[in-house]
Order: structure tokens, then C-alpha cells, then sequence
């Protein structure tokens, strides 16, 4: 049998899809949360324990130390399928052609190069390359009538994101951040399949960050909700089938400019002057578990066919889909909620430091509005709990 490693921050929901295939399955990722599935071959960076902290994610994860803990599946195993958090870039190039995957993401990982590809193709926004903060400021000085947002010039989830006129003195590298136009609307995301001669856009969805619920201008990815509907864009949009035909093009031509393969995701914004390419995320998305509910398909296998050759047929969505991730409000203990539709969960006794993820709520539902008020409810429920349980400490 084939030995399949699944690697990156968080596979539990690539485990479960893996398991219903023919292959002997590997795991190596960051967190290990409590309904993650256990197997035979799998490494765990964070152990959690009773009563302790679990750490900040952005100080104590690097792609590096997953791929140093996981050498010997490297050498081992007959395909690599690199989730969120690694990219098929950081590995070594003996470890490359196994990848399932784009192998060679430079054009679509870095910001600027990704800019520059498509400026004069799609509507974009305006992106700099940054020396230091007094370039910044002086750009800003020359477009008095733009906002402007400082972004990593590598990064996803949204992390690392900040408006220029919110920060004070920030030193940094050369090359490290881009400076780009900030563009105010509705976040939405393609979900596209492709294999080395054919595109294909499985699914739109609407794109959630922190600043839709907060109002906080923060740019932290919070979850999706699909299909994209009129009703699950949550806002006044015109003309909604022609907006998700050309998200449908875009993102297929996209995959065949930067010869994706697999799964992978285009994210928008939609404004009064159109919609705006952000990022392409060339690997298996957050929306995953939302696929596969809302279309019923293993989204695994669908992107295994994808890299060996074969788009599957997609069927019609069945259900609305919408995956909320919890952000701990409180430095807070684990003890056990009773609630079914929540994933992603922490080990009993251990706490997650305010602002952590704590857990992921993921639903589906035929009806809309029951599903939003489900999972909103589920998240009143968590939060409420969270502030209950709170602890002193850092």
C-alpha cells in the first residue's frame, strides 16, 4: 500500500477524509487537538497537558521544526501533501517530487511577485515593495486619496496585517513587507480544482475575517460560508450570478497562468469598482470540511485526482456550510462543552492564552438563516463559557 503523509499546522480534517482511502496514512502537524484522529504513523509538536499553557502560536510555530520532526517520514513515505502553515517550498528539493500539490509556489507565496504577475491582467491592488517605514510614509504622502495596509510579504490567515495609519515606529528587513492599497468590501473566496491540462471552480464562498463580526479592522480569517448566495453574501449585491461567473473565469484562468494543481483557493473583495484579486492559496483551504458537506464528495480524493490527472464531477451543493472559528476571549481551561457541532478541540485541563484559537464550529444546513443562527448561537454559547472559565496567569 501507498504511504501518504498529510503535514502542516492542523490535519484532523484531512485525517478523517484520508482514512476512508487506500493508503497507509502519515501525519506530522502542530496541534493535535482532542477529536483528532489517532493512527499509527503521526507526530505532534504541541503535546497539551492538564493545567498547561498551550503558548502563542505565532511565537512557538515554524515550518522548519515540523519539517526537522518529520525527516524520517519525509524519506519514507511515497507522496507529501503540504496543508496550511508549510509550504511545498520549504522543503528540501530530494523531498519535492513527491509533493501532491503545486511544487513551486515563489510567483504565488510572495506577495509582490504575485502582484507584479497579474497588475495588468486583473483588477488588483496597488502594492509596493517596502526598504522601511519612511518609504511607506512617503508613499502614503502621494496618495492622499488611498488607505493603505502593511502587509508580510509571505503570509496567510491574516496575521501580521495592520492599517498604515494605526502603527507607530516598526522596524523591519529588507523585502519583508509590501505596503498595498487598502480595498474596502465583501471578502469572498473560490475553491478551484485542476489538474495539468484542465481548471475548474467547484464552489464560491463567502470569506469571513474578524473585522465582520468586531468591527475592529482586523484582517484575522475567521471562517466561510457556502455556496455563495444572495443570502449568504450578507450584503446588498447586484447582479450576484455574473460576480460569482467571473470569480468562476478568474480563478481558472489563474490556475492555469501559475500551473496550480489540486485543490486550491482565490481570495476577492467585491466593491463598487468590481472585484479585486487579493492571494491565491495554492494548497487544500479552510473551506474543506464546508465542501464536503455541502457537496458530499471526499475533498481528499478530489485533490489526489486533480495532481494524477482526473477533475471529478461536482455535484450541486446539497447544503449551506459555514465553519466559525473561536478565538479565545479569555486566557481560559478546557473542560468538556456539550455542544455537536464543534471541532478543533483542546485536550481537557489545557489553556488556551486569550486570543488563541480555541475551537472550530463547522455546520451545514438546507436552510440559511437556521444554519447562521445555529452556528452563532453555538458561538455565544463557547465565548460564554470561555469568559466563565477564566484564569490568571500571562
Amino acid at each position: 500500500m501507498e504511504k501518504l503523509l498529510l503535514i502542516g499546522i492542523d490535519t484532523r480534517s484531512m485525517l478523517n477524509s484520508a482514512l476512508k482511502l487506500d493508503y497507509d496514512i502519515y501525519s506530522a502537524s502542530y496541534f493535535s487537538t482532542s477529536d483528532t484522529p489517532i493512527i499509527e504513523n503521526q507526530k505532534v509538536i504541541l503535546n497539551e497537558s492538564d493545567g498547561e499553557s498551550c503558548g502563542l502560536f505565532e511565537d512557538q510555530f515554524s515550518p522548519q521544526h515540523i519539517l526537522d520532526v518529520s525527516e524520517d517520514y519525509l524519506d519514507e513515505v511515497d507522496y507529501i501533501i503540504p496543508i496550511s502553515g508549510i509550504s511545498p517550498n520549504d522543503f528540501p528539493s530530494r523531498y519535492r517530487k513527491k509533493i501532491l500539490g503545486t511544487k513551486d509556489t515563489r510567483y504565488i507565496e510572495n506577495k509582490l511577485n504575485f502582484y507584479r504577475k497579474i497588475k495588468d491582467e486583473i483588477l488588483t491592488p496597488m502594492t509596493f515593495r517596502l526598504t522601511d517605514m519612511d518609504e511607506a510614509f512617503e508613499i502614503n504622502e502621494n496618495h492622499d486619496e488611498v488607505q493603505f495596509i502593511l502587509k508580510p510579504i509571505q503570509g496567510s490567515g491574516g496575521y501580521g496585517i495592520n492599517h498604515l495609519d494605526k502603527l507607530g515606529n516598526l522596524e523591519f528587513n529588507d523585502g519583508e513587507f509590501i505596503l498595498q492599497e487598502y480595498i474596502k468590501g465583501i471578502n469572498l473566496s473560490s475553491s478551484v480544482l485542476a489538474s495539468r491540462n484542465d481548471a475548474k471552480c467547484i464552489i464560491n464562498t463567502r470569506l469571513l475575517t474578524e473585522n465582520d463580526f468586531e468591527k475592529n479592522n482586523s484582517f484575522r480569517y475567521i471562517g466561510n460560508i457556502l455556496p455563495l448566495t444572495e443570502e449568504s453574501v450578507m450584503a446588498n449585491v447586484k447582479d450576484l450570478d455574473k460576480i460569482t461567473g467571473e470569480m468562476d473565469s478568474t480563478s481558472e484562468m489563474l490556475a492555469h497562468k501559475f500551473k496550480l494543481i489540486g485543490s486550491n483557493g482565490v481570495d476577492y473583495i467585491l466593491n463598487e469598482n468590481g472585484l479585486y484579486v487579493i492571494e491565491v492559496n495554492a494548497r487544500l483551504q479552510g473551506t474543506f470540511e464546508c465542501v464536503e458537506k455541502s457537496l458530499g464528495i471526499n475533498m481528499l480524493e478530489a485533490h489526489i485526482k486533480a495532481c494524477q490527472g482526473e477533475i471529478i464531477d461536482i455535484p450541486e451543493p446539497q447544503y449551506y456550510s459555514y465553519k466559525k472559528i473561536i478565538y479565545s476571549p479569555s486566557r481560559m481551561k478546557y473542560e468538556k462543552i456539550d455542544l455537536d457541532n464543534i471541532y478543533d478541540l483542546p485536550h481537557i485541563g489545557s489553556i488556551t492564552e486569550k486570543g488563541e484559537p480555541l475551537l472550530t464550529i463547522i455546520d451545514k444546513d438546507k436552510d440559511f438563516k437556521k444554519l447562521y443562527e445555529k452556528v452563532e448561537l453555538s458561538s455565544q454559547i463557547v465565548n460564554d463559557i470561555a469568559r466563565k472559565g477564566q484564569q490568571g496567569g500571562k
